[in-house]
This record gives structure tokens, C-alpha cells and sequence, in this order.
């Protein structure tokens, strides 16, 4: 059997379309109150694994931890397609961003979602969902999103905040203060958003059971806690993470390059180091195309799920899948089941080869994420 999403778990999708119609005082998938301002905090990399691992680190975000804090992430559990699920309230097959790296088919070339953006790519037709900002400026409301000002005019931010006013602030004390002010300066009603990417970028270098870790937790769980006293009255406050993950240590690697026979008919590989997505040769005939399958799954298929594009659509991989959306998802997905990662040794100078913690396929551990409510959404 194929793994999928729990029909009757709230997942990112529910999150900031939840807060939405909190703030119209509207019945939502989380059973949030009503409020007039509403605050979600995204904690790249957070898997509620790790936070219950390292709860002593994190007292005010384990004070609410329950067995209804958490939810699942989504398909795949990379960045890119968490946070266009999050502030779409779509999933990857509708907004259109199905992966770390995907195929622009236009231009038949692989691109890195986060950060590959150029002149060939527009922001506003590749992600084709309106966003939850766009929904909610349009009905009177703020919309606000807080984060570096790195990413103010990325064409990921170009994508997937559209319709938000951008608001840089430095630390993340300052992100986390500056959107709880939002409530102190706003004459209408207010979603706001913000970023703190600062425990997956320890995770990817260090790995989430590192010191390196552990500190980044507190360091957020330290700045949450200056910020709660001043949620007013009518302000609820949201964590959650797009994805957890998982260390994989340098022997764990799979160097795939390395079985010749599997790249024959394979002309872009794309998605990410657990979950990758094989394009294949379109001049390939249908019995040659399943003999890559049949490679594939013969080789990897003990510890991945090895499946064609038509049967993860099937089960819902992506979600209901627009037919413009068809050819970015790969012919093949290659999904790890077990602690490993997927590379191709002849890439020079392969910066992900020196990542420790990875996350893209279906361990719970990569999938189920915290949603903990505070201020005026506190249970």
C-alpha cells in the first residue's frame, strides 16, 4: 500500500485559511474562535517529533503540546510546497510548486523553487492559487508577512505571499514582535504572518539532535515567551512548521549514478535528496518507460516507494492535480522509506552532500508537525 495523508487530520492547508475565517468569525476546519487578529508563526524544519524530543528545551511551547497539537504537513514535505500550501490553503497539485526543484516544462529545464527564479519564470502564473493574503486584503482585512529582508522580493516571496505587505525585521524577537504589534496599529482585521527559519537551517547543517539544534529551539521558544504578554485580548497566536526531519549521516547516502542502468531513459531529475522525481525521455516508447520503473523498483524499491506519476496522483499524492500541473510532478517518484538520501555523485561541488538533517518523504517524523495555539486560540 501506498502511504497518504489522514482525510480526518487537519494539515497546513487548514492553517492560515483557518485563521482567515477566525477573523470573519466563521466556523473552520480547526475550531478556532473567533477573533479580530490572528498571528501565524511558521517554524521551518519544527517536526513535533523533534519537539517532544527536546520538550525540556522548549517550555512554553511544550506548556501546550496535546494529543490534538498536532497535524500533518503534506506531500512532499519540502519547504517550498509547505508554505505554498499553507498560504494558498491548496495542495502542491493546485498551486503548482511539487517539489524542492521542479520542471518548468515551457523551458524543459529543472529549477530550484526557493531560490532558482528568473526573467523565463513568472511568479504570478507559476503559483496559480490565490493566496489567503490576496482573499483577505480583498475583503477589507491586514495582511501582513514578517520575515528577512532577504526574502522581501524573492520570486518565492513574489509567489507565495503575493497580496501580503512585506515587513522586514532582523532577529527573530523582532519578527515575532513586530507581528504581534500588528494588532496595536491596525484599524481593520488582521492575518499575519511570519518566518523563522532559523532551526532548519541548524537542522540541514547539524542535524535536529545537535547542540546547534537544541539552541535554536530555545533560542525561539525564548522569544516566543517575550512576546505572548503582549497578544491582546482579541489576538490569537498559531505555531506550526512546514515539515520536520530526519538525520541522515554520509553512509546513508545513495550515489544512484553509480547503477548506470538506472539513468537510462531518465533525462531530468528533479524534487529532492528523499524524494526524487525522474523525467523521463518523452521520445520513450511505453514498454521502455516501464523498464525504467521496473530498474528503479528492482533496485531501491526496499527502501523507497518506487511509483509511477499516474498512480501518486491515484492516491492523492498531490492532491487533486490541475492538468497544467501534470508535467512539473516526475514520470517516477522515487520516495525513501528508510534513513537515506538520494545523490548523484557526478554533481560538482553538491552543497546538499554536506546536509545532516533532510526531510521531502512520508516518515511521520518528516510529516506530522506541532500546531500550537496561544493567546485568544489557546483551548
Amino acid at each position: 500500500m501506498l502511504p497518504a495523508l489522514n482525510p480526518d487530520s487537519a494539515n497546513l492547508t487548514d492553517v492560515l485559511s483557518s485563521s482567515l475565517q477566525a477573523i470573519e468569525g466563521e466556523a473552520n476546519r480547526l475550531s478556532l474562535p473567533a477573533v479580530r487578529h490572528a498571528v501565524v508563526v511558521l517554524v521551518d524544519g519544527l517536526g513535533i517529533h523533534s519537539l517532544k524530543a527536546r520538550a525540556g528545551h522548549a517550555r512554553t511551547l511544550s506548556s501546550v503540546l496535546s494529543k490534538n497539537a498536532v497535524i500533518q504537513s503534506g506531500f512532499p514535505t519540502t519547504t517550498a510546497s509547505a508554505l505554498a500550501s499553507l498560504t494558498t490553503g491548496v495542495r502542491a497539485g493546485q498551486h503548482g510548486l511539487v517539489g524542492y526543484s521542479a520542471l518548468d516544462t515551457v523551458n524543459d529545464r529543472v529549477l530550484n523553487q526557493l531560490s532558482g527564479w528568473d526573467s523565463l519564470l513568472d511568479p504570478a502564473t507559476w503559483q496559480r492559487a490565490p493566496t489567503i493574503f490576496e482573499r483577505a486584503a480583498n475583503r477589507g482585512h491586514t495582511a501582513v508577512a514578517v520575515g528577512a529582508a532577504r526574502y522581501r522580493d524573492s520570486g518565492f516571496t513574489r509567489a507565495v505571499l503575493r497580496g501580503a505587505r512585506y515587513v522586514a525585521a532582523g532577529s527573530l524577537a523582532e519578527r515575532l514582535r513586530v507581528a504581534v504589534a500588528i494588532a496595536g496599529t491596525s484599524d481593520s482585521a488582521s492575518i499575519t504572518y511570519v518566518y523563522a527559519p532559523e532551526l532548519d537551517m541548524a537542522g540541514h547543517a547539524h542535524g535536529w539532535q545537535s547542540p546547534q539544534w537544541t539552541h535554536a529551539l530555545e533560542s525561539f521558544d525564548s522569544a516566543l515567551a517575550g512576546v505572548l504578554g503582549g497578544l491582546a485580548a482579541d489576538q490569537g497566536l498559531l505555531v506550526t512548521a512546514d515539515h520536520g526531519m530526519i538525520d541522515v549521516p554520509p553512509h546513508a547516502h545513495v550515489l544512484y549514478d553509480t547503477s548506470p542502468e538506472l539513468l537510462i531513459g531518465v533525462k531530468h531529475v528533479a524534487g529532492e535528496p528523499r524524494c526524487l522525481q525522474l523525467h523521463l525521455d518523452p521520445e520513450l516508447n511505453a514498454e521502455e518507460r516501464a523498464n525504467v520503473w521496473e530498474r528503479w523498483n528492482a533496485t531501491e524499491g526496499h527502501r523507497a516507494w518506487v511509483v509511477s506519476r499516474a498512480d501518486a496522483i491515484a492516491a492523492g499524492w498531490f492532491g487533486e492535480v490541475d492538468t497544467e500541473i501534470e508535467g512539473r510532478i516526475g514520470d517516477i517518484i522515487v520516495a525513501a522509506r528508510k534513513a537515506i538520501a538520494y545523490y548523484d555523485s557526478r554533481v560538482a561541488n553538491e552543497h546538499g552532500r554536506q546536509m545532516v538533517g533532510q526531510h521531502g518523504s512520508w516518515s511521520d517524523d518528516e510529516l506530522r508537525v506541532p500546531l500550537l495555539r496561544f493567546g485568544a486560540f489557546a483551548l
